[in-house]
């Protein structure tokens, strides 16, 4: 897990990213952009792309995101990280859904630039278990916020991602983009009680920080969100908090320092119904059930 960040003056408390402080003011080494930056190089032929639709939360990165079904009066659906919860990290095995949130988050146009804040109405979703993800929703439609802040939502995909892709990790946190491609997928990926399964792991341009927690992985060619980013391995020990190591289908544990990874996303459209509402029973629907479902 990439660590979220937490007040201005704040250590990190997650993974990933040592005592790199919230407010820092330059930006590490083999990161892909400057800040201010609207576009990646080093993938020709691709389109390039931008913060619109991002969003930066008190810890992590997140994205307006939108399902292939979603309609423009449903409301809006904010996606990051399970362990970015302002309520803490869920427990292995745990499953939250309609929780009540009152969360904010600060939209982002093209350039990375704030143009307003969204508010949650509830954790419509979140888990740390099989995946990392969560899941608001706000208490404005699609059609509000554009009309609003001329601001789309993303598009999530619901086609597994593709190795050797070129994908764009963009972080609202950090209004910096890394750019790199799909290595390959982890059948298990384990740090400290959680495990998580297929989960992608980057190339090793992509040296995500403390606060990209939650970032869309963006596929370049067809600019849909593929993935969301969430750990890596940082001092190179083996499946504790900081290091996740990858397990394959034998049980054979391998740890590759310095490698960082995301959680597929494509499983989610499945599991969201009519009005952008959570339906866990869905057919197709392989998201992790709350304990007696």
């Amino acid at each position: 897990m990439r660590k979220p960040l937490v007040g201005a003056f704040c250590a990190l408390l997650l993974l990933g990213a040592g005592a790199t402080p919230a407010m820092a003011t330059t930006l590490p080494a083999g990161t892909a952009e400057a800040a201010t930056s609207t576009h990646h190089t080093g993938h020709p032929h691709v389109r390039a792309v931008d913060f619109a639709g991002t969003v930066a939360l008190s810890n992590c990165s997140g994205s307006l995101v939108r399902m292939p079904d979603s309609k423009p009066s449903d409301p809006g659906l904010v996606l990051s990280n399970g362990h970015c919860l302002e309520t803490g990290f869920p427990a292995a095995g745990e499953v939250i859904v309609d929780q009540p949130s009152s969360r904010t988050f600060d939209l982002l146009d093209a350039d990375a630039d704030s143009v307003g804040t969204l508010r949650a109405d509830k954790v419509a979703y979140a888990t740390m278990t099989d995946t990392d993800i969560s899941l608001y929703e706000l208490d404005s439609t699609y059609e509000e916020i554009e009309s609003d802040y001329g601001i789309k939502p993303l598009d999530l995909s619901d086609q597994h991602p593709t190795a050797g892709k070129a994908i764009t990790v963009v972080s609202g946190y950090w209004q910096q983009t890394y750019s790199c491609n799909i290595d390959g997928f982890v059948y298990r990926l384990k740090e400290g009680d959680w495990t998580w399964k297929d989960s992608v792991r980057y190339t090793p341009e992509c040296e995500t920080i403390g606060g990209t927690s939650g970032s869309p992985v963006v596929d370049d060619a067809s600019g849909q969100v593929v993935a969301v980013n969430n750990t890596g391995n940082e001092d190179g020990q083996r499946c504790t908090v900081n290091n996740p190591c990858e397990v394959d289908e034998d049980g054979n544990v391998t740890v590759h320092q310095g490698t960082n990874y995301a959680e597929e996303t494509y499983i989610i459209p499945a599991c969201v119904g009519t009005g952008n509402k959570i339906d866990l029973t869905a057919q197709g629907c392989t998201l992790p059930k709350p304990s007696g479902e």
